[in-house]
């Protein structure tokens, strides 16, 4: 059985989390929704667990989101660090599926890497985040959705284009790694 948590899961998630946390600096503000930006952060998140799996996803997600909330804003807010750490948890779930290491992030694995992120993306950001919002800050019920929804939309343009650009990149660099260090 495979291992899910070992030493190369320990060092991706420490570096994808610090990574994380420096790109939560990195933000395209959405001049109509507050609190709302385009997040380059969210792609490292995606490609890390495609590559590494569920577990380093959820702790990417789950320790790079409430860091990064700590040091720019002062406080967490907890009810989209845990759809950020669901996120990715369930990307992480196919990572076998889209074969990033081996060389084969190509046509179909696009495909279903983008169908898995949006779908991951609209249950943590149309759903998760809104309902938490709702129960742990009671904020209003429409304001909290429309956010959701366009933290959804944002988060589905990012890694869509740039998570599928650093998988496809990985891909053909990985590949190569990967045969050299077989031949040896």
């Amino acid at each position: 059985m495979k291992k899910l948590f070992g030493v190369k899961e320990v060092v991706a998630a420490g570096i994808g989390t610090a990574i994380f946390v420096a790109l939560t600096q990195v933000q395209i503000p959405i001049a109509f929704i507050p609190n709302t930006s385009l997040q380059p952060r969210t792609a490292l998140l995606a490609f890390f667990a495609a590559i590494f799996g569920p577990v380093v996803g959820g702790v990417i997600g789950l320790l790079g989101h409430a860091l990064g909330d700590a040091i720019a804003y002062g406080s967490v807010w907890w009810s989209w660090v845990f759809p950020e750490a669901l996120l990715g948890i369930v990307i992480g779930l196919f990572s076998s599926k889209f074969q990033i290491k081996e060389g084969g992030f190509k046509g179909k694995q696009v495909i279903l890497f983008n169908i898995v992120q949006i779908a991951a993306n609209a249950l943590a950001w149309a759903l998760l985040a809104p309902g938490l919002d709702i129960l742990i800050y009671s904020e209003p019920v429409n304001k909290v959705f429309v956010q959701g929804m366009i933290a959804m939309i944002s988060n589905i343009i990012v890694v869509g284009i740039l998570g599928t650009l650093i998988g496809v990149a990985y891909t053909q660099i990985g590949a190569k790694a990967h045969s050299l260090t077989k031949e040896d």
